[in-house]
Formats: C-alpha cells, structure tokens, sequence
C-alpha cells in the first residue's frame, strides 16, 4: 500500500479520494460549459458572415444604430478594433467636399462625386 501522502491506490491506479470528490464533477462541468460556450460564439459568428472577425489579417466594418438614432461604426484592421460612436448632432472641423449622397425611394444610397 501506498503510505507517503495517505492515499489508497484502487485497481486501475487512481486516487480513491479523487475518485470521491465532489468538486472534481463541479469543475469538470465548468470546463465543458466554458467549451461550449465558446463553440456557440464561433458557430453564431459564423451564421451571421462574421467569420472574418477571427481572421488575423482581415479587415471589417461594422455599422449599427440604436433606437434613439446614436450609431456605431466598429472597423477591426488586422489585429486593432476600433469603436466610433456617432450623433445626429453635426460635427465640426476642416474638411473637403468629396460629393453628394441620396437616399432613393426604395432605400438605396446612391452616391456623387465632385469632380
């Protein structure tokens, strides 16, 4: 018998106090949650397009807008995430006029260059 830390061991050589353990079911439960969650995170990005967020060198454009009119503009450039939130309050600084964008009846944008 096994004597140095007051262990017994069984037939195939594992701990029996291991072996009794509840925690051990505890935190092997923990790991497949955790792994689980992770295979629903890549397969939903995958459903949505989204595939090339987990790509190293790609390059991807996000646009939302709430209820209250506020967007977001998330760009992800190789491996830098960028969040720019934007108001319908008009911004201000030095700038060019590159053109003219308009909304036709159906909803599509149709846009303008100045040349």
């Amino acid at each position: 018998m096994l004597r140095s830390r007051g262990l017994r061991r069984g037939a195939g050589g594992s701990n029996i106090k291991e072996a009794d353990d509840p925690m051990l079911a505890v935190i092997n439960l923990i790991d497949i949650f955790l792994v689980f969650i992770v295979a629903v995170l890549i397969s939903f990005l995958s459903a949505m397009g989204m595939g090339e967020l987990l790509s190293k060198d790609s390059q991807v454009t996000v646009v939302t807008e709430s209820a209250d009119g506020e967007m977001t503009i998330i760009t992800k450039k190789s491996n830098r995430l960028e969040a720019t939130r934007v108001t319908k309050t008009e911004a201000e600084g030095r700038g060019v006029r590159l053109g003219v964008a308009y909304r036709l009846e159906d909803g599509s944008m149709v846009y303008l260059p100045d040349e």
